[in-house]
């Protein structure tokens, strides 16, 4: 490749890098405080930070984002703990302003206010803003000074969250004896009191909150606000303007690139290394896991309809929804990356035709650390859910609270070092090849950079605790979620498809290391800044939202040349020699397809500050995110794993009959869970969430509502018929295996006896 493009890829990156950085740095700056003492308007200290900080710690070991949500991020079910708390407090400041005495004013509800004449709820309406919108901390003293109404609410919150969490809530899906101790109780009050606050109070100097006034809630003076459709607009023009130009640029590239067309290569026998054929356990691993995965949405979906129970059988003691959710959750990184970590090791030999000493016993000591991490993680996420790690130090094997990132520390050192470990055998298979390569921007090269990259940026997630400011820990969680999983593992993936398919004949190798780069830039170019995107309401500093909109909308540049590439690729399937490739094939068609709708349409249908102000923490995100995790990298990773057999095992072990039904069933699934199910449910809560705010959108009254119970029940066929196709892909996978062994077998017994005739 030419030192222009890798010093302009060079520079993108780099650049990019500095802006997150720089952002990184304000959000710290700027985050809301916590102050030492929170004390009434008679001096009495109501709350301590150290409160606050016990608070969270409780919060997070306990399943954290899997029960609620804060600001938003967490949860479908139970409510956003902070617009609830937030919501409660306005009531309370609302019914003192309505001349009731301050325990009185305590108990005020929405239908009190609503009861209110409209010249009266006006004039108690403006009181509750003026009041709550006041930012009374003293930066000297370290201290905020509560209104009256914060005062009156806050022994309220912590008897109603206490008698919640020592009960337990069908409608939430919180089980009894969910927290027992009202001392721990007190302290995630504590905490959601604090995230009230700070989504409710003015920054200094500033007309609105810290959290640019999300959560929506009218009573509490939280509307949005003018930037947030100045750049929704300013979003949308640039999509359209970037689309554009790389439409041109793409069609340039392909015309240049059409003297030089490729045919797909014969599929010869295969004859893998030793190494190579060790990386199929790694398959049937990682579609066992898909499956369990599968099953585990599907109960966790059911438990929307009826609360703790399951068909009937109470489960939430043994099987509660912070269990099951943050389990889902995990299993879905967790085969996703086994699945593109085996592409690797078997890509390793592949490039060179070189195979280590050693290099098969490495492998599987790979799978062996891989397995036992996921079993000790998922171990220790269910006892911290059940609260028994939930001591200062339960964090370390238990439960970290946040999503995507729930292992303990203990066993998030321990992938780390499985990636390392993968990496070093990555290095070890394509030495050779790196030192016969002499562009250093060659495809091998890049499979090497892409390959560091995978540890080095999942080793992010070290860098908070669960005592870390949580502004500043969802800043750092998003680099692994989102520069990891979306970004750097797309590169990797980007770069491991280049070379497969140019092994088989499908590119020319210099139309996909240009194509490469092309895709890679714009990724990283988009995607790094692009990052801030999930941080427009987490007590980031308000420039956050312009970067954030801007770039996120160019993430979605290239996606929309994806139309493109499903033609292609739907042209090369079923060309004249395609056979033997014809559903690993599909199969990237289907990650074409679905970047294209669940990453880009879907992912932008929710991704202007305007949109997301109202949507986020809703049932609009899991549209997205389904469409996007599973649609994309899930399809991704099994046509990376299709790749990889055909070139391990036998010819005569493959068939087409069970992969076709796979592919059919998870799409069909995929696409009826949404449109059926997700979507309806997603549109029907957002449009409450903006007539009435996020406090009411996540309630049970809608959240337990029929319309949403019968959008749930509207999942069951497409989960069944999703299920039916892991569960096909799983015996193919075992079926093409065993045959494979059966067949070598064969063969080597067939030599033996011919040694021994000839004998």
């Amino acid at each position: 490749m030419s030192h222009k493009a890798r010093a302009v890829l060079l520079f993108v990156i780099v650049a990019a890098f500095s802006v997150l950085i720089f952002g990184g740095a304000k959000i710290s700056e700027h985050k809301p405080p916590i102050p030492a003492r929170m004390v009434s308007p008679t001096g009495e200290v109501l709350l301590t930070a150290e409160d606050v900080a016990l608070g969270q710690r409780q919060y997070l070991s306990r399943g954290g984002q899997q029960t609620g949500s804060i600001w938003g991020h967490g949860a479908y079910l139970a409510p956003d703990w902070s617009a609830d708390a937030l919501h409660r407090t306005a009531l309370a400041t609302a019914g003192l302003a309505a001349g009731r005495a301050p325990a009185d004013a305590a108990r005020f509800t929405q239908a009190d206010l609503e009861a209110l004449s409209p010249a009266e709820r006006g004039r108690v309406e403006a009181l509750v803003r003026a009041e709550l919108r006041q930012n009374r901390y003293d930066p000297t003293t370290d201290t905020v000074t509560l209104s009256p109404g914060q005062a009156a609410a806050l022994p309220a919150l912590v008897a109603y969250y206490t008698k919640l969490f020592h009960e337990g809530s069908d409608a939430m899906s919180i089980p009894p004896s969910f927290v027992e101790d009202p001392g721990d109780a007190r302290a995630m009050t504590a905490f959601f009191f604090w995230t009230a606050w700070a989504a409710g109070t003015n920054r200094p100097g500033e007309t609105f909150s810290y959290t640019a006034n999300f959560p929506y809630d009218p009573l509490a003076g939280n509307v949005p606000l003018p930037s947030a459709l100045v750049w929704s607009i300013v979003s949308v023009v640039l999509l359209i303007l970037g689309t554009a130009a790389a439409i041109f640029f793409y069609v340039r590239g392909r015309d240049k690139d059409a003297h030089a067309p490729a045919a797909l290569a014969p599929l010869a026998e295969p004859k893998p290394t030793p190494s190579q054929r060790a990386v199929l356990p790694f398959f049937v691993v990682a579609i066992a896991l898909f499956l369990l995965q599968s099953v585990l949405g599907s109960v966790t979906g059911h438990f929307a309809v009826e609360g703790n129970r399951l068909f009937g059988v109470e489960v939430g003691k043994i099987l509660p929804y912070a269990a099951t959710r943050g389990w889902h959750l995990q299993l879905a990184v967790y085969w996703i990356a086994t699945c593109w970590l085996a592409t690797g090791l078997f890509i390793g030999p592949a490039v060179s035709g070189h195979e280590p000493k050693g290099q098969k016993a490495l492998v599987w000591t790979l799978l062996v650390a891989l397995v036992v991490v996921v079993v000790g993680s998922l171990v220790g996420t269910y006892l911290g859910v059940q609260g028994k790690l939930s001591g200062p130090n339960g964090w370390l094997v238990g439960h970290q609270g946040y999503e995507y990132i729930e292992l303990g520390r203990v066993w998030q050192i321990a992938l780390i070092g499985g990636m390392l470990l993968w990496l070093a055998l990555v290095y070890r298979a394509v030495k050779p090849a790196l030192a016969k390569e002499q562009d250093k921007g060659g495809l091998t090269h890049l499979l090497l950079y892409a390959s560091v990259s995978i540890p080095v940026f999942y080793s992010v997630g070290l860098m908070y605790s669960p005592g870390t400011h949580i502004a500043v820990a969802d800043y750092w969680r998003w680099w692994v979620v989102h520069l990891w999983v979306e970004n750097f593992f797309e590169v990797f993936a980007t770069v491991a498809l280049a070379f497969i398919l140019s092994r088989i004949g499908a590119v020319n190798e210099k139309n996909a290391q240009r194509a490469t780069y092309f895709s890679i830039g714009l990724y990283l170019g988009s995607g790094i800044i692009g990052t801030f995107h999930h941080l427009y309401f987490t007590g980031s500093p308000l420039f956050i939202t312009a970067l954030g909109a801007t770039f996120s909308a160019l993430e979605i540049v290239p996606l929309t040349l994806l139309g493109f590439e499903v033609y292609e690729n739907l042209k090369l399937a079923r060309s004249k020699g395609a056979e033997p490739w014809r559903w690993p094939l599909y199969f990237f068609v289907a990650v074409a397809f679905w970047n294209a709708v669940g990453a880009g349409v879907l992912g932008f249908l929710i991704n202007p500050p305007i949109v997301l102000y109202y949507a986020q923490g809703l049932n609009t995100t899991p549209i997205h995110s389904h469409g996007a995790l599973f649609g994309v990298y899930g399809f991704l990773a099994i046509a990376l794993m299709l790749f990889s057999m055909r070139n391990v095992v036998r010819k005569d072990a493959w068939s087409d009959r069970l992969l076709k039904i796979a592919f059919w069933a998870l799409n069909g699934g995929l696409a009826g869970m949404i449109v059926f199910s997700l979507l309806p449910a997603g549109i029907y809560q957002l449009a409450i969430g903006v007539e009435k705010g996020l406090w009411y959108a996540r309630s049970p009254e809608v959240t337990g509502s029929a319309f949403i119970h019968a959008a749930t029940w509207a999942r069951l066929v497409p989960d069944l018929v999703f299920l039916a196709g892991g569960a096909s892909l799983l015996a193919f996978v075992i079926r093409t295996i065993a045959k494979d062994a059966a067949l070598r077998k064969a063969e080597r017994t067939s030599r033996q006896d011919e040694l021994r005739r000839a004998a």
